[in-house]
């Protein structure tokens, strides 16, 4: 079954069936964004929460543990667990912070940086060609629902990224 174009959305679209197309739609074109990767991943032994990492690390070197436990949401446990095996295996580096030396800062090593660029160029081309099928206002709308999915009080940070790009 083909996807009805975003034309076709009821103008009463804050009903229960509209949500659930949404919410499916969500989930399968993340889970199809993110297989894209999936197979690299597994060729060098990680997962998408190794790729979670590589890739904010490599948004903003010389972040803190603590500033990327905030972007990723997840314990302090498993977050040691894969900056780990990141470090064991030579794509990240961690060292102490200029002010604080109790504070470890972390940044991709070239092999790193180089992995996390073969992983992005994978999801930009899967992002780019919907983007193009779709038409810019179709992206800005999309954006501005995503960014409504933030809570408001996460939302300078996420906006953060942006302004390092």
């Amino acid at each position: 079954m083909a996807v009805q174009p975003a034309s076709a959305a009821s103008p009463l679209f804050l009903r229960g069936p509209e949500i659930r197309r949404g919410v499916e739609l969500l989930y399968f074109g993340y889970s199809h964004l993110t297989r894209s990767i999936d197979e690299r991943l597994a060729q060098q032994g990680l997962g998408r929460a190794h790729h979670r990492a590589l890739y904010f690390i490599a948004r903003q070197p010389d972040l803190s543990v603590s500033e990327l436990l905030r972007f990723l949401a997840i314990t302090k446990q498993s977050l040691g667990r894969v900056l780990n095996e990141l470090t064991a295996r030579g794509l990240v580096e961690q060292r102490p912070g200029v002010n604080d030396r109790r504070q470890r800062l972390l940044r991709l090593t070239e092999e790193g940086a180089a992995l996390e660029a073969r992983l992005f160029e994978a999801l930009r081309e899967k992002l780019s060609a919907a983007y193009a099928q779709a038409g810019q206002g179709a992206v800005a709308g999309f954006w501005q629902v995503l960014e409504g999915l933030i809570p408001p009080r996460e939302r300078e940070r996420v906006a953060s990224l942006h302004r390092e790009c």
